[in-house]
């Protein structure tokens, strides 16, 4: 079986992506006017032959038919402006997610803020900083964590859950959890997103569970579990397989309500992985919603860096997020909220000129 995939490619940005537009010579991406494309890689997999060319957008008809249908069908995808369904998030202006981590073991800022008056204090930092979105979580998801129990992590993300609302009315609430229970409670205090880093598999209950609040979610990509991710995770092509992987979930557990897809950068990937990811994100365009990307610390910038390295590896995170940027990622996930905001402010100022 042949299955064929498209990614918008030779982006133009600013008053040329406006022109060009205009003059039926480009098309937007997401439905953002300062944003467009003119080329399209198309990927053909064929078991595990993989292939691929780049044309022109107006010579889609030139195609086999069964080819040119399935392209046509991804390009209104790749240029269908994205519906606002996130409180507080207009999708087509970059967002932040700022992180909060309630946890003792999160490598890298376990323990910072875990008393109530710390966390609400850093809350309304990252929210003065610029973040529109904060992200809290009681579970450490990092390389080799083991599960906790449900109520150990309810116990330290209870205070501020229950309490967000009160005082941030106007900030999305997002909840990193892989537990049904912890996701049911957060919900009943006004949470408007949940970040489940296993993809709504951990816990089987937890769609069902939820399901009658009918909130937002990141379909988020792992291979494996926290403890078992980096033990030689393996793809026949990390890009499609996620994909895959993606358009599977939405047609099967979500039907594409509400969703924003996450590739999971670090979650069960190799070095190589990572960048294969980063620098063709924009294939998931194809499945038309929103895409959050979080880099921000992680270690495949140690990996590249070497001895350059630092503790906040802010350089590593902002250069992943402003190519990020460029290719219409619309939400980062990131640690230090205020620097990504102003590298955010002047890239585009820059890239939009």
């Amino acid at each position: 079986m042949i299955k064929y995939y498209t990614r918008a490619c030779n982006f133009y940005y600013g008053k040329k992506a406006q022109e060009l537009i205009n003059k039926k010579k480009a098309l937007p991406l997401c439905g953002i006017k300062n944003y467009a494309f003119d080329r399209l890689e198309i990927i053909q997999r064929k078991n595990s032959k993989i292939t691929s060319q780049i044309i022109h957008f107006k010579d889609i008809n030139d195609l086999e038919i069964k080819k040119k249908r399935k392209i046509k069908k991804d390009l209104k995808k790749i240029t269908l402006k994205r519906k606002n369904f996130l409180k507080f998030v207009n999708f087509l202006e970059p967002s932040i997610m700022g992180i909060l981590n309630l946890t003792p073991d999160s490598f890298s800022d376990g323990g910072k803020f875990n008393s109530p008056i710390k966390s609400f204090k850093q809350i309304s930092k990252m929210i003065e900083d610029g973040a529109s979105i904060i992200d809290i979580g009681g579970e450490s998801t990092r390389p080799g964590s083991k599960n906790i129990n449900e109520n150990i992590e309810w116990k330290r993300i209870q205070k501020v859950i229950k309490n967000f609302k009160k005082k941030y009315k106007k900030t999305c609430l997002s909840i990193d959890t892989r537990k049904s229970s912890i996701m049911f409670k957060s919900l009943s205090y006004g949470a408007d997103l949940i970040n489940d880093v296993s993809g709504f598999d951990f816990d089987k209950n937890s769609l069902n569970k939820i399901s009658d609040f009918k909130v937002s979610k990141v379909l988020h990509h792992m291979q494996g579990t926290p403890n078992t991710m980096q033990l030689k995770p393996t793809y026949t092509n990390v890009l499609l397989d996620i994909y895959d992987f993606f358009e599977k979930n939405i047609k099967d557990k979500f039907i594409g309500r509400n969703i924003i897809l996450d590739p999971g950068i670090g979650f069960g990937k190799t070095l190589k992985h990572n960048l294969t990811l980063i620098s063709k994100i924009s294939l998931f365009h194809s499945l038309g919603l929103p895409i959050l990307v979080g880099t921000s610390r992680k270690r495949f910038i140690n990996q590249i860096s070497g001895r350059y390295d630092s503790e906040d590896r802010i350089g590593g995170t902002l250069a992943s997020v402003l190519y990020l940027l460029s290719q219409g990622v619309q939400i980062f996930r990131v640690h230090d909220v205020k620097e990504v905001k102003q590298g955010i402010l002047v890239f585009r100022k820059i890239l939009l000129s």
